[in-house]
């Protein structure tokens, strides 16, 4: 009877500030953050809003099957929040047909790592859950399932599903699906990291969900980060206590399929990454044996699928891989041209302000490819 009475408080304390809650629907921005009702006892606690939060960038492609699956989520508050980098196709109002509140941002604006965090913090969920334009939740219970780590356990900070390659995926792209993202669940602490090395931090935001208050406490993303913002918030997560789950369970659709070329230059921006933030390396190791780990299981993969064939284009791709890593993360000491040619992020400002800062100029630019 108690527990019903404070049920009802609560529930009557967020009317009487203009926050309305309808089962099964997304709602608008609250006025005041969830956080500050952390207090509460844990019957209440599905009362907090989930935030989903996708940055986009002429999206049409996915975006309407995305949402659908989104709004058809078995999920009893929640809202749905994008960041749209000032698309130059119906991304925009495809969103706002479906009552989907958007923000707009220059193009120039947008950050891995500091657009999610603006979008963070005009949201109200208790829990953040980032999506990437392409991924699409598989089952209606997909994001139920990727938050319930973090109801259930107060130390894990964040948690990430398990991404299963599209339809028309090469049998390269669905490799690393199932090498990065296997059937089996697991939670990770930083202990963890004499067996798993770097692996043990990583995350991808193409689906993922974080507490806002482990965000809070690690300072929320970095920002101007050439990418890897996912991994770098939650190495940091575990250097503070928190734990870091997979939940294979939670499932979108995601995948890409790169070319040679676009292979490499995914490596050489990982090399840039690993230079520019080196603390990762020297706290959980370096990406060798898990590149050689990596390697061996693309060839046990296709031998498995038949495709042998394809043997001499999985050792041409290591090859690329290797030889694009190493250049990025020698980056600082290429000339700007081969940088930009090499990079698939070739506007990222770490390039911009190195070229300013060699030429005797003070380190200045925030321009960034979505």
């Amino acid at each position: 009877m108690g527990n019903q009475i404070l049920f009802m408080i609560v529930r009557a304390g967020f009317i009487m500030k203009g926050i309305v809650l309808i089962t099964g629907e997304p709602v608008g921005m609250a006025s005041e953050k969830y956080s500050r009702l952390s207090g509460i006892p844990k019957i209440l606690r599905d009362w907090f809003v989930i935030s989903i939060i996708i940055p986009t960038y002429n999206a049409s492609w996915y975006i309407k099957q995305q949402l659908n699956a989104l709004l058809g989520q078995n999920l009893k508050h929640y809202e749905i929040f994008i960041v749209d980098s000032s698309s130059s196709d119906h991304t925009v109002a495809t969103a706002k047909a479906c009552k989907i509140r958007v923000t707009v941002i220059r193009k120039s604006e947008f950050d891995h790592g500091g657009t999610r965090t603006l979008a963070g913090k005009q949201t109200d969920g208790e829990i953040l859950v980032y999506l990437t334009q392409d991924a699409i939740p598989l089952g209606e219970n997909a994001v139920d399932d990727l938050v319930r780590p973090l109801r259930e356990d107060e130390k894990v900070g964040a948690a990430y599903g398990r991404q299963i390659p599209h339809q028309n995926a090469t049998p390269f792209a669905a490799h690393l699906r199932a090498f990065n993202y296997p059937t089996q669940s697991y939670v990770r602490n930083l202990s963890d990291k004499a067996t798993f090395g770097l692996k043990t931090a990583f995350c991808s935001n193409s689906f993922a969900a974080y507490k806002r208050s482990a965000l809070e406490n690690v300072g929320w993303f970095k920002e101007k980060l050439i990418f890897g913002e996912d991994i770098h918030t939650c190495a940091r997560m575990l250097g503070m206590g928190y734990k870091v789950a997979y939940v294979a369970e939670a499932a979108v659709s995601h995948s890409h399929n790169y070319s040679l070329c676009a292979e490499m230059k995914r490596y050489f921006d990982t090399g840039v990454f690993h230079k520019t933030e080196n603390w990762l390396l020297e706290e959980f190791g370096g990406p060798e044996k898990e590149g050689v780990k990596y390697m061996l299981s693309e060839m046990r993969f296709l031998l498995t699928n038949r495709l042998p064939h394809l043997i001499p284009q999985s050792i041409l791709r290591g090859i690329l891989k290797f030889a694009g890593y190493k250049l990025g993360y020698h980056y600082d000491k290429l000339p700007d041209a081969v940088t930009r040619r090499l990079s698939l992020h070739r506007r990222w400002v770490g390039f911009h302000e190195l070229r300013r800062h060699t030429r005797g100029f003070p380190h200045s630019g925030d321009e960034f490819d979505h």
